[in-house]
């Protein structure tokens, strides 16, 4: 998990908290909104826990303050899940979610001009899901996440 910030047409802040699979190379979800909390990373992980019916075992994230949060703390303490956390200053201990939040931000945030808060997220959910659905990944053998989670 990491977040990502840009801005709407008018400069006002938005941000977008990505969660991708490592594995499957899946974006599970890219929450947009103006301001982000700890509380709003609990609210999306609880949202993913009852689409998936599951919960990861380890999340790798920075130390920001929503990934330290005592919310999130509590989730990953009652959920059973570890939170893995970067050194300060290293984001290349989470190179992957790195590098998709580049291309998250050269296909999709460079590329559209934001009207509104609904709009980007109306946007990046069609970024979303094109990225999962129609894009091979050499490192899954030219299949697309969506596919890698089918054959497995």
């Amino acid at each position: 998990m990491d977040f990502v910030a840009d801005q709407l047409f008018d400069g006002r802040k938005i941000r977008a908290l990505t969660v991708v699979d490592i594995y499957s190379r899946h974006c599970l979800a890219i929450h947009v909104g103006q301001s982000l909390k700890g509380e709003d990373v609990v609210a999306e992980m609880d949202r993913l826990k009852v689409v998936y019916s599951t919960v990861p075992k380890r999340i790798q994230v920075d130390n920001g303050s929503e990934f330290i949060s005592k919310a999130l703390d509590k989730w990953a303490y009652d959920n059973q899940v570890i939170l893995d956390f970067s050194r300060p200053g290293k984001p290349t201990d989470n190179p992957f979610v790195e590098s998709f939040n580049g291309r998250f931000r050269d296909e999709c945030l460079n590329t559209h001009w934001f009207l509104s808060l609904q709009d980007a997220q109306e946007k990046i959910e069609h970024w979303r899901q094109e990225y999962n659905s129609f894009r091979p990944h050499s490192s899954l053998g030219g299949l697309t996440p969506e596919e890698k989670i089918i054959k497995d």
